[in-house]
């Protein structure tokens, strides 16, 4: 490039920031107006948000936002979480004389399927300081007459399969450079745009037996198009849903229940079948197994090769599924015992107590602590990541029929008593308050404005009513700073059992071989993939501990915009265009004989539990958040936690070990946004890896 084309670019560009600016203005006008409309129809004595939704491409709860008045009666909060007839119990911590909780679970923070890329401006501008507060969020409570949720789901329970699970034939496509691998067998594919109609054409020209599934390596072709549309989830539907000359959805067949397609920002899944029926394949992005950096599609091959093999060692009869979710539960169904108490399978809960669960137990602990709790500018970023944490915490999980601990019920008990209910398998409605001289992190989520939200209150004085597991309840009663005040409104307590231990113990030792060959291993590609397998592995326990959550279903269905009124009322609209409109509704839980979301909410209580306290038994010392000085937590990630300073935590490559990941030098500017906070982290890997290659 030239002087003078740099100054035409230049000039180009200016142009360009200028269309950007008045378009945004134009949007910001149209919104405006737009809600300015809504409350005008709310005004209207039968005006319903229902009706109101699809025709302002609005969700009903967006509506419900802007009008609180039009909420439908079943959207109503809980306004007395606590039900009259029980007198909340309070419970004193013994800190001598009680021993410190061993953390007992842990997980991650699952994918959504509708997760987007960064909001446009009028939508960013709407979380600025200067809008308007959220409404808080009330989490549900156990009815007067709930006791009738402490039962079982008749005629479903997870049992041993008497099958063996059907390899699918697969192939690793690289949309970027058209490198395809199959067996051991190269070809090279002109792809044209990656439209998923050419990528199947060009696959099964070149393979004319047929595949079932075709992972993607590198490419991403569902974001080509990704500037055309607001949000990549966008993108990503429109690429899926293009028509495909003698193709249409698969509708699923046989035992794999699977159909549709699967939208997803950065892992979608396309599901296709020959308008025949004689053909079906998956088109999926192997990110759903583990990151790739650069590596070929030959490489990724020998990582599922490697894997499967691996696998065989401790199931003879392993078959990897599509994604790790469904290779995780298929393996553990193998686990279940032939003979024994639980022979005939693991009883699924209640609707009821599952969906109470759905609503009160969060994920992984996802917080930014910005000044002024931290310095503006910081010493130093310090990464620390529990290595393989979910597989430390499966040891213990709920099991048998639950049964209710109302407070009077509690508050009848011992203290010895009360501490080893809560040192069980339990879920917990408390209030809560923050003691007074509190200078650390928050210990228990709260429910926070938005959908599925929670943060951690800290201030000192602070009340709050919330769920909670037993882990994170012991750990701020017993915590080694000051114990906090906890009230037990009701409580949902199960027998001790070990239905995970047997699964996550052979999924460690494979994880443990295949890290060993990624380490010892000569032949630099065969290392990498041994490392991408063990990362597989990680994937298997842990998104396998998400699917026994089991969230409600959602089924995506379009309306002519000319029938707008046969909208479903309860769907959310999530994209419309000149001729249609497309929306997504959630249908209630499946019939789902593997359905166990007291397991996960367990191990997510504990796994929020271990970032803040916990004890290495062989060299009896304690790591965690509330083992560092106040004012010296940057954030939490799941299993991650960022500090200001480093700490001589003993790592031993166990699963749960506190790992020094990354460390950049200060000063540093606090993070004050994901974003920044991520960029941040990538740059003290870089510097902690260069460091250690001096």
């Amino acid at each position: 490039m030239d002087a003078q084309s740099y100054s035409t670019a230049l000039a180009d560009l200016r142009t360009v920031r200028d269309q950007i600016k008045k378009t945004r203005a134009a949007l910001a006008k149209l919104e405006a107006d737009r809600d300015k409309r809504i409350i005008q129809l709310a005004s209207y004595e039968k005006a319903k948000a229902e009706r109101i939704a699809p025709a302002a491409g609005l969700g009903v709860a967006d509506v419900v936002t802007l009008v609180p008045a039009l909420a439908p009666d079943s959207l109503a909060a809980n306004d007395d979480p606590q039900p009259p007839e029980h007198k909340p119990s309070t419970v004193q911590a013994a800190v001598d004389s009680t021993p410190p909780l061993p953390q007992h679970a842990a997980a991650p923070a699952m994918a959504t399927a509708s997760a987007r890329s960064a909001p446009p401006p009028a939508e960013a501008a709407a979380s600025e300081p200067t809008a308007a507060p959220e409404a808080p969020r009330n989490l549900p409570s156990i009815p007067a007459g709930g006791d009738a949720w402490f039962a079982h789901t008749s005629g479903l329970a997870s049992a041993r399969p008497n099958f063996t699970q059907q390899a699918r034939s697969t192939v690793f496509l690289d949309t970027a450079s058209g490198v395809l691998v199959h067996r051991d067998q190269t070809h090279h594919l002109d792809l044209g745009a990656a439209s998923a109609a050419e990528i199947l054409t060009a696959v099964f020209t070149t393979i004319p037996e047929g595949v079932e599934r075709i992972y993607i390596t590198a490419g991403d072709p569902w974001h080509h198009d990704a500037d055309r549309y607001p949000y990549l989830r966008d993108a990503v539907a429109a690429w899926l849903s293009a028509p495909i000359p003698g193709w249409r959805t698969d509708t699923g067949r046989g035992r794999d229940r699977m159909a549709g397609h699967f939208v997803h920002a950065r892992n979608p899944v396309g599901r296709y079948q020959r308008d025949n029926g004689e053909q079906h394949v998956e088109i999926r992005s192997v990110g759903e197994w583990f990151d790739v950096d650069g590596d070929t599609p030959h490489t990724v091959r020998d990582a599922f090769v490697l894997l499967w093999q691996a696998l065989r060692r401790h199931w003879n009869d392993a078959v990897l599924m599509g994604s790790p979710s469904q290779t995780g539960r298929d393996l553990w169904t193998r686990t279940i015992p032939t003979r024994g108490q639980h022979a005939e399978g693991f009883p699924v809960l209640s609707e009821e107590l599952r969906g109470l669960l759905h609503a009160t137990a969060g994920q992984g602990r996802n917080e930014l602590i910005t000044p002024p709790r931290v310095p503006e500018q910081l010493s130093e970023l310090v990464e620390y990541d529990r290595t393989f944490a979910y597989a430390k915490h499966t040891w213990k999980s709920p099991v048998g029929t639950p049964r209710r601990v109302t407070a009077a019920a509690f508050a009848a008990w011992s203290q010895k008593e009360q501490m080893r209910a809560l040192y069980g398998c339990g879920h917990w409605q408390v209030r809560v308050t923050v003691p007074d001289g509190w200078d650390h992190v928050g210990l228990l989520p709260a429910p926070a404005p938005g959908d599925r939200a929670w943060h951690y209150p800290a201030a000192p004085g602070t009340t709050f009513t919330t769920w909670a597991g037993g882990p994170e309840l012991h750990t701020a009663l017993t915590n080694p700073i000051q114990p906090w005040k906890i009230e037990i409104l009701d409580g949902i307590l199960w027998e001790d059992g070990k239905p995970l231990d047997d699964w996550a113990k052979k999924l460690k030792e494979t994880w443990t071989n295949l890290s060993a060959q990624a380490h010892f291993q000569g032949d630099a590609q065969q290392a990498r993939a041994a490392h991408l397998a063990s990362r597989a592995v990680r994937s298997i326990l842990l998104y396998g501990i998400g699917s026994f959550a089991q969230r409600p279903r959602m089924v995506t269905g379009t309306t002519p915009r000319s029938a707008e009124r046969d909208v479903p009322a309860d769907a959310e609209i999530i994209g419309f265009d000149d001729e249609l409109i497309t929306w997504q509704k959630p249908t209630g839980f499946a019939r789902d004989p593997n359905a166990h979301p007291e397991w996960a909410a367990a191990i997510w209580s504990g796994a929020r539990a271990a970032l803040l306290t916990q004890r290495h038994r062989d060299d009896d010392t304690y790591v965690g958040a509330l083992h560092t000085p106040p004012g010296t937590v940057v954030a939490f990630r799941t299993d991650a936690l960022y500090l200001t300073q480093p700490h001589n935590w003993p790592y031993h490559h166990q699963p749960g070990d506190y790992l020094l990941r990354g460390r950049l030098s200060g000063p540093v500017t606090a993070p004050t946004s994901e974003e920044e906070l991520l960029t941040l982290r990538d740059a003290g890997r870089a510097a902690l890896t260069a460091e250690r290659e001096v």
